[in-house]
């Protein structure tokens, strides 16, 4: 679930705009809820249909950070009675590493909930692989950075790689954002 802007004047208002704005206003706990709640509303009515679809949505570090926010995910998939296995949570290391026992506190909940939970952009921020060992996390998402120059630039493909390799001995899916053209995907599907 990917929130955008669409202002009547500015037009389309990218993200990278208005959530810093949001979280340094505290506009971030209500938008989250909007997204979340519309996520959720509508993944409800896949399952009506008879869909099982699931949805993600990426959760700030001002709400990862909240120790009320579990419980509010908890009762949005209840009043919305969509099992939290359909719902994931997108996560960036830079949310966990603001305040990493908190963002592990938070985590831990929202996991033992049976929510998915997957880190974001993985690489951009500055994980400690201590704590990497320690998240109950599903998933790993490797950057469009990396990925969309892997064919060009060997750094980027040993870094691809490398995580590939480390998401998979971890037991964890690994997602490749970013993947444009052919020479990109058979680079991939030879990792």
């Amino acid at each position: 679930a990917l929130v955008r802007w669409q202002h009547p004047e500015h037009g389309m208002i990218p993200p990278d705009e208005f959530i810093p704005l949001a979280e340094h206003t505290g506009l971030i706990t209500p938008l989250t809820t909007f997204v979340l709640d519309t996520a959720l509303r509508q993944c409800r009515t896949w399952l009506r249909a008879g869909h099982e679809i699931p949805v993600a949505v990426n959760i700030s570090t001002h709400r990862l950070l909240d120790l009320g926010f579990p419980a509010e995910v908890a009762n949005l998939l209840a009043a919305w009675e969509v099992p939290p296995r359909l719902l994931t949570l997108e996560i960036t290391e830079s949310a966990i590493m603001a305040d990493p026992d908190r963002a592990l506190h938070v985590v831990q909940q929202l996991h033992d909930l049976d929510i998915h939970l997957s880190i974001d952009d993985f690489g951009t921020g500055y994980s400690s692989m201590a704590y990497l060992k320690n998240l109950p996390v599903d998933e790993l998402k490797i950057d469009r950075s990396f990925v969309s120059n892997m064919t060009t630039n060997e750094r980027d493909a040993v870094i691809v790689r490398s995580t590939v390799e480390l998401g998979r001995n971890l037991g964890l899916h690994v997602i490749a954002e970013g993947v444009e053209d052919g020479a990109t995907w058979t680079e991939l599907d030879n990792v």
